[in-house]
């Protein structure tokens, strides 16, 4: 969407209500013929396996209890997960994103979706191209039905026919966008354990960014953003989800997309203007270690020898 759509990221083309549903069709179909390739050709020698990772956050209904709500929800997780993970795991775009999409499309005037279509063959071809599931994972909205009026300029945001907030009590560490709210994820994990056959799932991103820079390196937020997650995915995997692996964004402070190097995501601080690029561990670095080391919750009782 920001790199066809709204232009915000390479390569930068503005290619309203279309763009990013034809980027995202090339992608999928790309993605299953370097699955098949692989499977025919390398994997009874190398027995790897080929996934694809999925960055999503999770939708949560504003009132539980109102169906619009509910149902609004479920249209925002389909349109960010299921608009990759439904044709990969059971054949073909989520339903509601046909439909979403296909009858704005005709309020436009237009003769066919802008969602493009499968043939049955690509549908075959498509569906099973993932040995695993790939999931970054990094923050909660809270989601309700809106309706946007008939527009001639549409576009991905508006063909879904919500809105996102957030609970302003939600912790917010680093870039606007970054709400931490831990129970999301467990929910997002059960969802793909019953929505896509409980696949096998590695954790490829999560983690928070820093809103001003640490100079003491005492990112105690970071550390309380990565206990409430990972302790849900252990709340996950308790009930059922085959999670296999967890991965924390990131090791080290890098190049963040359109923020450059603002938004500082490591375990370790990178001095840039150093020409050498001195690394610093922050204290986040020291607790993920700990865990790292006790494979789960360090004791806080256990006195070191």
């Amino acid at each position: 969407e920001q790199g066809y759509e709204t232009g915000e990221h390479a390569p930068g083309l503005k290619l309203g209500g279309c763009g990013a549903y034809k980027a995202a069709h090339h992608i999928i179909k790309t993605h299953a013929k370097v699955w098949h390739s692989y499977n025919t050709t390398w994997r009874s020698e190398q027995q790897g396996m080929v996934g694809i990772s999925l960055t999503s956050a999770w939708g949560e209904p504003v009132d539980p209890h109102n169906q619009t709500d509910q149902e609004a929800a479920e249209r925002y997780i389909q349109f960010h997960l299921g608009w990759f993970a439904n044709p990969i795991y059971r054949g073909d775009y989520p339903e509601v994103m046909k439909n979403y999409v296909g009858r704005k499309s005709a309020q436009q005037g237009l003769g066919t979706s802008r969602l493009p279509t499968f043939s049955v063959q690509e549908k075959a071809y498509i569906k099973g191209t993932s040995d695993f599931l790939g999931i970054g994972h990094f923050t909660t909205r809270y989601v309700l039905h809106k309706s946007f009026p008939f527009l001639q300029v549409s576009s991905y945001h508006t063909d879904q026919d919500l809105a996102e907030l957030v609970d302003p009590k939600w912790p917010s560490p680093g870039p606007k966008w970054l709400y931490s709210v831990p129970w999301g994820f467990r929910r997002l994990l059960n969802f793909i354990k019953t929505q896509y056959g409980n696949p096998l799932i590695y954790v490829t991103e999560n983690g928070a960014a820093e809103k001003v820079q640490c100079t003491q390196l005492c990112d105690e937020w970071r550390i309380e953003y990565l206990k409430g997650y990972i302790n849900e995915v252990l709340k996950a995997l308790n009930d059922g989800v085959n999670v296999k692996g967890y991965t924390a964004w990131s090791l080290l402070d890098k190049f963040e997309w359109n923020k450059g190097f603002s938004e500082r995501f490591g375990f370790y601080h990178i001095d840039f203007k150093n020409k050498n690029k001195p690394r610093y561990p922050k204290a986040s670095a020291d607790y993920y270690k700990k865990i790292i080391s006790a494979n789960g919750f360090p004791n806080p009782r256990e006195v070191m020898a």
